[in-house]
């Protein structure tokens, strides 16, 4: 067999999920019914079956992590002892912030704490609208948002980071895998475990596109006046998709460095403003009581062993969250591993664990905190206008309650749009980069019309499912796309634990 051309498209990776998707996207519109049917019934079988699986493997991986942090490799320089960073620590900190949060925070921090506030698990007896129930909200957002889905994140990008720089894997999925076998040119598992991921990464970015257009229409709604309709979906999720394949198509120096430093610069302004201008105090006190209740039940909920959380409130939504990062991991962590050359293990622990964790602890405090101290004393107005007008509506209706709300709600609009252009950017690389033949070069970009075809698919799954599905299709596609990516990160865990009990691979290499 010829040796491939570097560069060019590699056919056995590119083509077989372009071509599935392409015909995902052709069945619902032939028969739509169908076509969500099969996908729910599919959804519903992993939840039943796997779900206690998404649960007690991210659980794994921080305890992983807390390994590893204490151990001899942490002080392992990713790239070799001479290895030069490739971003300072300032841009490192942004861009891992906003490739991997996205809109979820700025859609998510305000609506989700409504939901368990006002109707929490049933098995732990709590009432609606209570105390317990402020606690139990708060602490819950802590726990969807900060260490255990970063700990996903962290195990793969890690993996994926020595895997490439210190053994010299090559740009691919399969990279993960090599601590377990320790075999070159496994081409056909390397192909096989692209295609996977490929596919995954498309249903779980159309998940997190789905929220930011809900988002974006909720600010549109409200600050301007426009109806949710599928016309205004459609248009406001291509302007999404123009912008973040331009972002994508001027590389990483060019595009996602900038975006990302202004998103994170915006972000941190915004917490500020609403923390200042909201109800400090109480935030303050709140985000306490929920902290406490946080780290007290921190093991049983992430095992589900005497949580009493029933199935269904964690297939909602502790399952639906852990999905769409495991969809969103494999192909993230070659990006992430990428940028951190030059940087200790333990350094990539602090920026993509721990810094990351404690952003989202902040924010959530003050943005979830605010919304519910202003649903108690507006006497749950801020629900009752979730429940009719959709999670969308809540952020704005907060805003619109300081000072300047209006204008500021217009800022935020505006920053929700680079928050999903940031993170698509960085993943429509990745995802570009491994459909071409390896070209040796360590931060090469794949060719600009690979990067267009991956932004249109995503955005016509998720216009359909969006249209079609509204929030339910959201974490449909959540869930599809981290169950195969599942198993995935779970091996690549494992390679983890391979380089810990063989830390002299990795040791030797430093005194290279």
């Amino acid at each position: 067999m010829p040796k491939p051309i570097p560069g060019t498209i590699n056919k056995f990776v590119f083509f077989p999920p372009l071509i599935l998707l392409v015909g995902t996207v052709a069945i619902s519109q032939i028969n739509n019914d169908l076509f969500v049917k099969s996908i729910s019934a599919t959804n519903a079988w992993v939840l039943q079956n796997f779900g206690w699986l998404f649960s007690w493997s991210s659980f794994f991986f921080l305890v992983l992590l807390v390994i590893t942090y204490f151990s001899p490799i942490a002080k392992v320089k990713i790239g070799g002892k001479d290895a030069v960073p490739i971003l300072d620590k300032w841009r490192w900190f942004a861009i891992s912030i906003c490739t991997t949060i996205a809109t979820g925070i700025l859609f998510w921090g305000c609506a989700e704490p409504l939901y368990h506030y006002a109707s929490p698990p049933v098995g732990l007896g709590i009432a609606g609208a209570s105390e317990a129930a402020l606690n139990f909200s708060m602490s819950t957002m802590y726990m969807h948002w900060s260490f255990t889905p970063y700990g996903i994140y962290c195990v793969t990008g890690l993996v994926f980071a020595l895997a490439y720089y210190n053994l010299n894997q090559p740009f691919r999925i399969g990279a993960l895998l090599y601590p377990l076998h320790q075999k070159d040119n496994r081409e056909n598992q390397n192909n096989i475990l692209d295609i996977i991921c490929l596919y995954a990464l498309v249903l779980g970015m159309s998940a997190s596109l789905g929220a930011g257009i809900l988002a974006l229409i909720g600010g549109l709604e409200e600050l301007f006046g426009f109806t949710k309709s599928n016309w205004l979906i459609g248009i406001t999720g291509a302007t999404i998709i123009l912008c973040f394949i331009g972002s994508a198509i001027t590389g990483l120096q060019k595009g996602i460095k900038y975006l990302s430093t202004i998103n994170i610069a915006a972000f941190i302004g915004i917490a500020a403003y609403v923390l200042i201008f909201g109800f400090p105090q109480k935030v303050l006190s709140l985000g306490g009581s929920g902290m406490s209740d946080y780290f007290l039940h921190f093991l049983p909920r992430s095992t589900n062993i005497g949580s009493q959380l029933d199935s269904s409130w964690l297939n909602d939504w502790s399952i639906f969250y852990w999905a769409n990062w495991f969809a969103w991991a494999p192909i993230s962590s070659l990006f992430l591993g990428r940028i951190s050359k030059g940087y200790t293990v333990r350094d990539y622990i602090h920026f993509n664990l721990i810094i990351p964790s404690v952003f989202a602890i902040v924010w959530m405090t003050v943005f979830s905190g605010t919304t519910l101290h202003l649903n108690v004393l507006l006497d749950n107005s801020l629900y009752t206008l979730m429940t009719a007008n959709g999670e969308e509506s809540v952020m704005y209706a907060v805003l619109g309650k300081l000072p300047l709300g209006k204008a500021v709600s217009i800022f935020t609009l505006g920053i929700i749009f680079l928050s999903y252009v940031t993170a698509a950017d960085s993943n429509i690389s990745a995802m570009s980069a491994i459909s071409v033949n390896e070209d040796g070069n360590k931060e090469g970009e794949a060719p600009t019309f690979i990067k267009i075809i991956w932004g249109l698919v995503i955005g016509g799954l998720t216009y359909i499912m969006l249209s079609t599905q509204g929030i339910n299709g959201i974490r449909i596609l959540s869930v599809l796309g981290g169950f195969p990516a599942l198993f995935i990160i779970i091996l690549a865990a494992f390679s983890l634990v391979k380089i810990l009990a063989n830390k002299n691979i990795l040791i030797q290499e430093q005194k290279k």
